[in-house]
C-alpha cells in the first residue's frame, strides 16, 4: 500500500504542475471578459465537448452515484450512463448547441443570467438568476469536493479528507484565476484523455477480478447473489440482474430525468455552447461528446455493479460513499500494474472533479461579477474592475465551497441532486422556449422561473418541517424532475395569457434573425 502512495503522490504531482502550467500560459489570453468567460467564442470540437463531458461527469458520479446505484440497483444502474448519453449529450447538442451560439452571439451574451435579461428585456430576471446560480451552486460544488475527498481519504487514511479537499480547491483557484474558460478548455482537453484511459483500464480491471470472472460471470454471479445476514441493504439476485431495475424501476427513472434532462438547464453545461467557434465545430463535438459520454458514464455505472461481488457483500464502513473507493483498494491495491493504474485512476477521478469545479466555479463568480453587481449598482463596473472582481470573486467561491465542504454532511448524492435539480428547474424552461419561439413574454418566463424554485423550496421546506431535511434531500430527483417539468409548462402557458409590448416584439423578430446567418 507505501507503493501505491508513493506512485500516486508522485504522479499527481506531476498532474498539479501541467495544470497550473496550462493555466499560466493562458493567462494572456483571459485579459478581456469575453477572453476571460468564453474564451473568445473561439473553442474548437475537441475542447468543448471533452469540456461538456468532463463538466457533466464528476467524481460524484463514482464515488456517489455510482457507487451507491449500483450496490442497490445492480446493471439495471447502467440505464443511467445511457440516458446521459443520449438524453443529457446527444440531444441537447443535436437541439441547443448551435441556436444557443448563434442566439447568444447576437445578443452579447456571455452569462445565463446575461442571456434572459437581453432575450427578455428584464433586469430584474437577470438579477434572480444571479442570485439563485450563487446561491445554489455552492452546495454543488461542495458535493463534489467531499466525493473526491472521500476517495483520497481511503487511499492515504492517515491524511485527513479535508487537506485532500484544501489541495483540490487551491489548484482549481491557481489555473481557473490565472486562464480563465481559455485554461479550463485546455486543461479540459487533457482530463478528458485521462478520464477515457482511466475509466477503460478500471473497467478491464474490475471485469477481470476473480470475484466477477467477465461480463458473464458478472451477470450468473450477481444473479445468484444472496444477502448476507444482517445486511442493512439487502437485495437479491434478480433484483441486481433486472433489465429495468426491478423493484427501483421508479427511483432509476426518476435520476435518469433528473440527471440527463438536467444537464438542459444547467448554466455551467450550457455556457460551453456559447464559446464553440463555429457549426462545423458543433457538428465534431457532438460526436466526439457522445462517444465520451457513454464511455464515462456506462463504464462508471457497470464498475458500480460488481461492488456487491468485489467487497462480498458486506458494504464497507463509511456506507455507500464508501464504495467505490473501498472497490479501487480491492482491485488495485496489489502488485506494481494495480498501483499504477490505481494512480490513474485516481488522476482520472481529480480530473473528473477539478473540470466540474472550474465549470461551477467560473459560473458562479460571473453571476456576481458580470451580472448581479452591475445590474444593482447605478453607476455599472468598468470593464478592468470587472476582470478584477471575477478573479477574485472565484476565488471567494472556491473558498465558499471548501468551508460547506468541511462541515459533517454525509449525503454526497442528494445534496448534489438537490443543487441540479433546483437550478435546472428554475433555468430549463425560460432558456429553452426562449430559443424557440418568438411568442414567449417576459412575464411567461420570469414566471419559468420562479416556479421552479417554488416547486423545490415548497416541497423541502413542507417535507424539512414534517420530517426532517434529510428526508427532503432523500426526495430531491422528484423535486428536481417536478420542477423542470412546471418550468417547461408554466412559461409557455403564462405567456399565451400575457403579451409583449410592441417593441419587444420588434426586438425579439430582430433576435430570432440570427437564425438566418451564418
Amino acid at each position: 500500500m507505501q507503493n501505491a502512495q508513493i506512485f500516486t503522490l508522485i504522479a499527481l504531482a506531476v498532474y498539479a504542475a501541467a495544470m497550473a502550467l496550462i493555466g499560466c500560459l493562458s493567462y494572456r489570453k483571459s485579459k478581456t471578459l469575453d477572453g476571460f468567460l468564453i474564451g473568445g467564442r473561439s473553442i474548437g470540437a475537441w475542447s468543448t465537448a471533452f469540456a461538456y463531458g468532463t463538466s457533466y461527469f464528476s467524481a460524484v458520479v463514482f464515488i456517489g452515484y455510482a457507487g451507491q446505484h449500483g450496490w442497490n440497483i445492480g446493471l439495471g444502474a447502467i440505464w443511467i450512463g445511457v440516458g446521459n448519453t443520449v438524453i443529457g449529450c446527444l440531444l441537447s447538442w443535436l437541439l441547443f448547441a448551435n441556436r444557443t451560439r448563434k442566439m447568444t452571439k447576437k445578443l452579447g451574451a456571455r452569462t445565463m443570467p446575461d442571456y434572459f435579461e437581453k432575450r427578455y428585456g428584464s433586469k430584474s430576471m437577470k438579477i434572480l438568476a444571479a442570485v439563485i446560480i450563487f446561491v445554489f451552486l455552492v452546495p454543488y460544488s461542495a458535493a463534489v469536493y467531499k466525493g473526491l475527498g472521500s476517495l483520497f481519504s481511503a487511499v492515504f487514511p492517515g491524511v485527513q479528507t479535508w487537506v485532500w479537499m484544501l489541495i483540490m480547491a487551491c489548484l482549481t483557484a491557481v489555473y481557473l484565476v490565472a486562464g480563465g474558460y481559455m485554461a479550463t478548455a485546455y486543461t479540459n482537453l487533457v482530463q478528458g484523455v485521462v478520464m477515457i484511459v482511466g475509466v477503460v483500464c478500471l473497467v478491464v480491471a474490475v471485469l477481470s477480478h476473480d470475484a466477477v470472472g467477465g461480463i458473464a460471470g458478472l451477470v450468473q454471479k450477481l444473479g445468484s447473489f444472496e444477502s448476507l445476514p444482517g445486511d442493512p441493504n439487502p437485495t437479491t439476485g434478480a433484483q441486481l440482474t433486472s433489465v429495468f431495475g426491478g423493484s427501483s424501476f421508479k427511483f432509476l427513472c426518476f435520476n435518469i430525468m433528473l440527471t440527463s434532462f438536467g444537464t438542459w438547464g444547467l448554466p455551467q453545461m450550457i455556457g460551453k455552447f456559447y464559446a464553440v467557434k463555429d457549426t462545423a465545430a458543433i457538428k465534431r463535438g457532438t460526436v466526439i461528446s457522445t462517444i465520451f459520454c457513454i464511455v464515462i458514464g456506462c463504464g462508471a455505472y457497470l464498475i458500480g455493479s460488481t461492488s456487491r461481488l468485489i467487497l462480498g457483500g458486506v458494504l464497507p464502513e463509511g456506507g455507500v460513499d464508501a464504495v467505490i473507493p473501498t472497490v479501487l483498494i480491492k482491485v488495485l491495491g496489489n502488485g506494481t500494474l494495480g498501483i499504477i493504474l490505481l494512480a490513474v485512476i485516481m488522476i482520472l477521478l481529480l480530473s473528473a472533479s477539478m473540470s466540474t469545479l472550474e465549470a461551477v466555479v467560473l459560473t458562479s463568480a460571473s453571476a456576481v461579477a458580470v451580472d448581479l453587481i452591475p445590474a444593482v449598482r447605478k453607476k455599472g463596473v468598468p470593464a478592468n474592475k470587472q476582470m478584477l472582481l471575477t478573479r477574485m470573486l472565484c476565488l471567494a467561491f472556491v473558498l465558499c465551497s471548501f468551508v460547506f465542504a468541511t462541515q459533517n454532511i454525509p449525503i454526497i448524492v442528494n445534496l448534489m441532486s438537490f443543487s441540479w435539480g433546483i437550478v435546472s428547474g428554475c433555468f430549463i424552461g425560460p432558456y429553452i422556449w426562449g430559443l424557440f419561439s418568438k411568442r414567449i413574454t417576459k412575464i411567461g418566463a420570469f414566471a419559468g422561473v420562479l416556479s421552479g424554485l417554488l416547486v423545490v423550496g415548497g416541497a423541502t421546506l413542507v417535507i424539512t418541517l414534517t420530517q426532517s431535511f434529510s428526508a427532503a434531500a432523500s426526495k430531491s430527483p422528484e423535486m428536481g424532475v417536478a420542477a423542470m417539468a412546471v418550468s417547461l409548462i408554466v412559461v409557455p402557458v403564462v405567456s399565451l395569457l400575457t403579451k409583449n409590448k410592441d417593441e419587444d416584439k420588434a426586438r425579439v423578430e430582430e433576435i430570432f434573425a440570427c437564425y438566418n446567418e451564418d
